[in-house]
C-alpha cells in the first residue's frame, strides 16, 4: 500500500514538474517573438527623421525580391528583380496587347482602380459618391493623348492625393492594368472576346484624341467641356 502511494506520488510529482517545464519553454518561446525591437513603420528616436526603418544606401542593388527571398534569407527571388527591371524600363504597351494581358488587367483594375476611378474610367466611382475627391475621367483627352508610361507612374509614384501602389500591385500587373485603362478609353469596357476579336490593337504609345466609335466618342466629348467627370449614375 505504501509503495503505490509512494508511486502515485511520484508519477504526481513528476507530471507537475513536466508541466512547469513546458510552460517555461513557451514563455522563453514567446519572448522571441515578442522581443522589445522595432518593427517596420514605427518611430524611433535614435534617427533624424524618426523612423525606425532604415532606407537603403545610395546606389545599393537590390539581388532579390518577394516572399522567395523574404523567406530564403535573400537567397531565393532573382527572378524578381528582373521582372522588376524590364518593367521599369519598359516605355508602350506591345502595340497587339494579348487577351491574357487585358483579362488579368481587368482583373487589378476591378480591385484596385475601380473603387475611385469607376468601372467605366469616368471618376465616378463610390468612393468619390461618398465625397472623396473625383479623379479625373480617362476620356479627357490630355488623357487621352498621355503615353502609356504616364499611368505606369502614376501607379508606381502616386500623384497628387493618390498614393503609391507599387508596393501593392506587381509591375507587370500595372502594365496589364494600363492595357485595361486603353482599352476603356477605345472601347469602354467591350467584352474581352471582342477585344480579343479585334486582336486588341492600339497606337504606339497613346490612343487617338478623338474616339472614332463607340460610346466613348460621346463620353469624350462631355467631358472635353470641363477637366473633370460630370456624368452621374442613379
Amino acid at each position: 500500500m505504501t509503495t503505490n502511494l509512494h508511486r502515485r506520488t511520484g508519477a504526481v510529482a513528476v507530471a507537475l514538474a513536466a508541466g512547469l517545464g513546458l510552460a517555461g519553454c513557451e514563455r522563453i518561446v514567446r519572448n522571441m517573438y515578442d522581443q522589445p525591437k522595432l518593427k517596420p513603420a514605427s518611430t524611433s528616436p535614435l534617427w533624424d527623421d524618426g523612423l525606425a526603418s532604415r532606407r537603403a544606401p545610395p546606389g545599393a542593388v537590390a539581388r532579390s525580391l518577394g516572399e522567395p527571398a523574404a523567406n530564403a534569407s535573400g537567397r531565393r527571388g532573382e527572378a524578381a528583380v528582373r521582372t522588376l527591371d524590364a518593367a521599369d524600363a519598359q516605355q508602350t504597351l506591345p502595340a497587339v496587347v494579348p487577351p491574357a494581358m487585358l483579362a488579368r488587367g481587368q482583373e487589378r483594375y476591378t480591385i484596385y482602380c475601380a473603387p475611385c476611378h469607376s468601372s467605366l474610367g469616368d471618376g465616378d466611382g463610390p468612393v468619390p459618391r461618398r465625397g472623396f475627391p473625383a479623379p479625373p475621367s480617362y476620356h479627357l483627352v490630355r488623357l487621352r493623348t498621355a503615353p502609356d508610361r504616364h499611368f505606369f507612374d502614376v501607379m508606381t509614384h502616386g500623384y497628387g492625393i493618390m498614393y503609391s501602389y507599387a508596393g501593392r500591385v506587381d509591375a507587370s500587373d500595372r502594365w496589364a492594368i494600363v492595357a485595361w485603362i486603353r482599352h476603356l478609353q477605345n472601347d469602354l469596357g467591350a467584352p474581352l472576346a471582342q477585344a480579343a476579336a479585334s486582336g486588341a490593337t492600339r497606337s504606339a504609345g497613346m490612343m487617338p484624341a478623338t474616339p472614332t466609335t463607340g460610346p466613348a466618342a460621346a463620353m469624350q466629348a462631355t467631358d472635353a467641356a470641363a477637366d473633370r467627370p460630370v456624368r452621374s449614375r442613379p
